[in-house]
């Protein structure tokens, strides 16, 4: 199956779990990050949540299918024991547009390589296992300006082209706009258009 690169599962909403192994808690995060920037934020917000810990391991996948960009960090901990197991983990995930942190502190006892490669990987796995996913949809933005009249025939049609983000502006006329998926953001504005006998003509605005 090829992939669809504006159209994949996505992190419903962040979570996080946590065991124990050997005295020692590992604690997983995992959130919804559509860019590196915002995988670098979500990794230094729980650095910075969780600041007197050992290590903060991570890993991150922007992006899908083909198109997307890979990182992780032992952060510490022997080379190789940590971040490409937890990548690893991501890695066999259909997901996309994801970052893990692996938060780590030390029981007192040491794990070895083969330990710590074992422990993060549980670590990853069950914070996956909590996750919640949907799909990614492709959207664009549309923008209007209306006369009060009709701006609640035009609210509902926003709402029945699963129109999202709405804003509106209101002074002498009302200015509205709202991402909407691609495949309605034609039929919306032509749907505006007939319920105002073109009075009111949505204009895309991210083109």
């Amino acid at each position: 199956m090829i992939a669809d690169s504006k159209n994949y599962p996505i992190p419903a909403r962040s979570v996080q779990t946590e065991i124990e192994v050997a005295k020692s808690r590992f604690i997983t995060h995992i959130g919804y990050t559509p860019t590196t920037a915002d995988s670098k934020a979500f990794i230094a917000g729980v650095r910075s949540s969780l600041s007197d810990a050992d290590h903060h391991v991570y890993a991150f996948k922007i992006g899908y299918g083909n198109s997307i960009i890979e990182g992780m960090s032992d952060d510490g901990e022997p080379s190789g024991t940590a971040g490409p197991p937890v990548l690893a983990v991501l890695r066999g995930q259909n997901i996309g547009d994801v970052t893990v942190v692996v938060t780590r502190y030390f029981g007192g006892i040491l794990l070895g390589t083969g330990g710590l490669v074992r422990a993060y990987t549980e670590a990853a796995q069950n914070g996956f296992a909590n996750l919640v996913t949907e799909r990614k949809i492709a959207r664009k933005i549309v923008g209007l300006e209306t006369p009060y009249n009709f701006f609640q025939p035009i609210r509902k049609l926003m709402d029945d082209h699963e129109g999202v983000d709405i804003e509106e502006t209101f002074a002498g006329s009302i200015l509205l706009s709202a991402r909407f998926p691609v495949d309605h953001v034609e039929p919306f504005i032509q749907a505006v258009i007939e319920l105002t006998a073109g009075r009111v003509e949505p204009l895309i605005l991210d083109e």
